[in-house]
């Protein structure tokens, strides 16, 4: 008889269970399990470590920061600046005129930075964009929750009474090298030129020159840059906190974003993101934070 492929499985089944002898035939509705249910799994035979029923599922959660770096004694933090100066340092004006600062601000409230090139000496445009949008109380008011602004000028003077000739001329020429350098850095080729930052320094958006009348158009377009620039913060704080960052805030209401690093006897030493380290005293923080801190010491069992 030939064996076709239709036929091997029927054969091959009648000599397995000719084989058998006289023992009891299979069964296949008791080798079969209920329907829904998986084969049963056999136990290991090679050392293999068993698998606890539940094993994969994840525990519960300890209400404990996930830095495991922090030092809760011993270190007092002398010789680092007080976090009560950052806080109560008062704000120059609506425009920020060091990328240092305006990149600390940013980093600290998490907000974009509106970066502004300008040259208010030779511009007319630039005169009409300040005039229409960026000198707008309404838009000042905006922006003020928002963004962090920082003005570029071309146009270089230094009128410090303080200085002497000699200092005004040094410092003039360092104020124009730190033009060209920031111009050439982000590509600016005229003027004006308006480019957003996100809080870790990232380009999101660009917007070169303006038409008269275009106020609304040109604040559509910063508001859509803020928004991008939100969604990103947003993520990117995330990944922070699940290292331990939090938001601090003084009894002024300002705030920082920062890693507590060390605790001692009442003082504590926080990090930033960009590796500032600041020293406070647990009284001059918020009434959250302090509750914070008194919810880790209870956890770790520290007086």
């Amino acid at each position: 008889m030939a064996i076709t492929r239709k036929s091997a499985p029927a054969l091959f089944a009648g000599l397995l269970l000719a084989s058998c002898g006289g023992e009891r035939k299979l069964n296949l509705k008791e080798a079969m399990p209920p329907p829904g249910i998986g084969p049963r799994i056999r136990a290991s035979t090679d050392g293999g470590t068993p698998v606890v029923p539940g094993g994969n599922a994840r525990p519960a959660p300890v209400n404990l920061t996930p830095a495991e770096d922090i030092a809760w004694t011993g270190f007092d933090g002398e010789g680092i600046p007080e976090l009560e100066n950052l806080m109560a340092a008062p704000k120059k004006g609506p425009w920020e005129d060091s990328e240092t600062l305006a990149r600390q601000t940013a980093a600290r409230e998490g907000k974009p930075i509106l970066v502004w090139f300008t040259d208010s000496a030779r511009s007319p445009m630039c005169k009409v964009l300040s005039a229409e949008l960026f000198s707008d109380l309404a838009f000042g008011k905006w922006a003020e929750d928002r963004l962090v602004r920082l003005r570029v000028d071309a146009n270089v003077s230094v009128n410090d009474p303080n200085l002497s000739l000699d200092q005004k001329v040094t410092r003039e020429v360092e104020i124009k090298d730190y033009v060209k350098r920031i111009k050439k850095r982000y590509r600016i080729l005229g003027h004006p030129s308006v480019i957003m930052l996100n809080p870790s320094g990232e380009v999101i958006a660009r917007y070169r020159g303006y038409k008269r009348g275009d106020k609304d158009y040109y604040w559509g377009l910063i508001r859509q840059g803020v928004a991008s620039s939100e969604s990103a913060y947003r993520d990117w704080r995330k990944g922070l906190e699940a290292k331990g960052y939090r938001e601090w805030r003084g009894e002024s209401g300002r705030k920082v974003f920062a890693k507590l690093l060390s605790y001692s006897k009442g003082t504590l030493i926080l990090i930033e993101p960009g590796g500032e380290r600041f020293r406070t005293r647990e009284e001059n923080l918020s009434k959250d934070d302090r509750k914070w801190i008194e919810e880790q010491k209870a956890l770790r069992g520290i007086e």
